[in-house]
This record gives structure tokens, sequence and C-alpha cells, in this order.
């Protein structure tokens, strides 16, 4: 197991500054997610903590050695691709091994580290096939044991599943969960799919224009998101955001007005941010927020009607038994005191609404 320290990284590509100085310690032994949409960053500083590009400012560290100079080889990490990147013309077996025959290393111990690797994958009966005869499931299993097999200090995972069907997708996070906990190896793994953060993640590290949001738990960032961007990637569908003001005890914007959460520091005054997640928001007679639903999203169990309101568009979550159609006209309000507030800018949280005592269904987006 190792520990991963990054200070004030920067990596540039011609004028376009891509990483903007991260700072971020990776414990040893964590599964650490890398999360945020595509372009913000967050895969080059993964092929910069393998030595697949060079950092340009800054310093890298694992277990207390400068990796900044130090060749992708000798790092002691194994990387696995969103592409596979299997031999097409070599078996499984083969596939496997192909990192430790290269080291020259004794072929008693490459076949007993592959053995191990397949029946922990459950490959054992695969292993003399070629890629073509395999699943896509199959093939990122193999891919996987190629990184087992060279028992690395740290594994790094590159959107691994972004290719498979949703089925798939759903089982290798199963697998991956498992892998960890029978390793206990540090995983740094990236991703722009929240559900694979939320599910796999001992803590989640959000990027968004090369710069890192927040790191955390999965549930604390969901709970209590630092800014705006945090606030609105977690969830499905997405955070609410209303213009507001305070004035007094009250809480108003346009269409609305609501009394401001007892907690909300005195000194919190004029223009304000709200956020409301759409599973804190419920039809009712007497709601905050008024207007005509555009859109239904039926689930089964329940589902999410889309309103347009003088604050703007509102998605509010409905029980099964709720009739609500196209073209009603409905009134939703808060569940408690489900209000979160930011700067009128977004850039800084500051108040949360209280931790559920019960577990707390969090929808994804898939």
């Amino acid at each position: 197991m190792s520990e991963v320290i990054l200070s004030g990284i920067q990596k540039a590509f011609g004028d376009n500054l891509i990483v903007k100085g991260v700072d971020l310690q990776i414990r040893s032994g964590e599964f650490l997610v890398m999360l945020g949409p595509s372009g913000c960053g967050k895969t080059t500083l993964l092929r910069l903590i393998a030595g697949l590009e060079q950092i340009d400012e800054g310093e890298l560290r694992i277990n207390g050695r400068r990796m900044n100079e130090v060749p992708p080889r000798d790092r002691d990490v194994a990387m696995v691709f969103q592409s596979y990147a299997l031999y097409p013309h070599m078996t499984v077996r083969e596939n496997m091994a192909f990192g430790l025959t290269l080291r020259k290393m004794d072929k008693a111990e490459i076949a007993r580290r592959v053995q191990e690797a397949a029946q922990l994958l459950e490959l054992s009966d695969l292993l003399d096939r070629k890629p073509k005869q395999l699943s896509g499931g199959q093939r990122q299993r193999v891919a996987m044991g190629r990184a087992i097999v060279r028992q690395p200090s740290i594994f790094l995972f590159d959107e691994p599943l972004s290719n498979l069907d949703t089925a798939l997708r759903v089982q290798m996070r199963g697998e991956l969960a498992r892998l960890h906990r029978r390793l206990k190896a540090t995983m740094i793994y990236v991703t722009h799919d929240q559900v694979e953060a939320m599910t796999l993640a001992t803590r989640v590290a959000v990027f968004n224009g090369g710069l890192l949001q927040q790191c955390g738990e999965p549930l604390e960032l969901y709970h209590r998101p630092a800014n705006r961007f945090v606030g609105g990637f977690l969830g499905s569908p997405s955070m609410n955001f209303v213009a507001a003001s305070r004035t007094g005890a009250t809480l108003s914007g346009q269409g609305f007005s609501l009394p401001a959460p007892a907690d909300l520091d005195a000194e919190v005054r004029g223009d304000l941010l709200l956020g409301l997640r759409p599973q804190d928001l419920r039809i009712a007679p007497d709601g905050v927020f008024r207007g005509e639903v555009e859109a239904v999203e039926r689930l089964g169990f329940d589902g999410f009607a889309f309103i347009r309101t003088e604050a703007g568009s509102i998605a509010a979550r409905f029980d099964k038994g709720v009739d609500v159609k196209v073209g009603d006209r409905v009134a939703v309000a808060p569940v408690g005191d489900a209000v979160h507030v930011f700067t009128a800018d977004g850039t800084k949280a500051l108040r949360h609404p209280s931790l559920p005592s019960a577990p707390t269904t969090v929808e994804m987006a898939s």
C-alpha cells in the first residue's frame, strides 16, 4: 500500500493550462475516485501520477519519495485503460503474463501469479482463449488481471467501464469493489460517472476546469457541497438553483418567499443563491414555488415533475400515488429545512440542511 501526495501540480499543453495547481493527498489503501466532466484535467492528472506525462510545476511524492523525474516503469504503479489494450494474437494467459515476461521473471513465479489473478477474477476457465472470444466484461477483467500480476503498490484506472453496457457496468462495479477489499491496495480511479464515484469510492475528488473543487466521502459531498458546481454535479436530477435575497428572517426571490433557516448566520444578507434538491421538494397545495408542469418522469415507485416557475425551472419528486400531468398548475415546498445557501456567484457554500437521521436514498445519473 502507498500514499500519494500531489503538491501544486500544474500541467499545460502549449498555451492551454489543463491542471492548475492541484493539492491532494491520497491515503494508503484507499479507493479515491477523481470525478468531473470531460476536459476537467482528471485523466491528465492520472497520467502525471503514472509518469506518462511530465509535470510542469509542483511535486509528486509516493511513499515520501519524489517521483517527478522517475520513469514510469520504476514508480511501482499499474494502469488499466478504457480501451483494454489487449494483444489480439495472445491468449488470456499470455496477455496477463506479458509484462512479467518482459522483465524476465522466473517462469514458475509468472505462472503462479497468473493463476492467482485468474482465480481472483474468475478467469481460470478462459486462460487459453483469445480476446476476440471474450465478452467486454471478460476483456476488462483480463486488463485488470494484467495489472494485478505485477503486484503494484498503486492501481490507476482510467474510465475502465465506459465501454460497457449498463448491466455490465453494474456487475463490474461490484467486482472492482470486491477486488479492492481483497487486495487492500491504493486505487485511483478516473470517471465522469457519478454512480461509479458514489458506489466505489472511499473518497471522491471533484474537479472542474483543472481545479480541485472538493474532496471527501461520497455522502459528505452530496449533503455538504462546497460550492454550486459540486452541488449541481452530484445527484439526478440536478440540484435546483434559484436566486434570492435575505431581508430579516425571510428569503425571497422572483415569485416566492420562505423563512430563512434558523441556523443561517445573521451576517449572511443581500443577494444569495439557494440550492434545493428535487428529492427534498414535494408537491403541496401550500407550496412555496408555483408554476406549470412542463415534463414528468415516472420511475414506478415515484417520479419527478419539472415545473416552470417565476424563479426558473424546478424539479420536484412526487410519490407514485400523486396524479401529476404535463400542463397542470402545481405548487412545491421544501421538506423540513432542506435549503442549501450559497454566495450569489455560487463559489462558496454558506449553509447546508441538517444531515438526515435515517439512511437517505441518493439518486444518481446512470
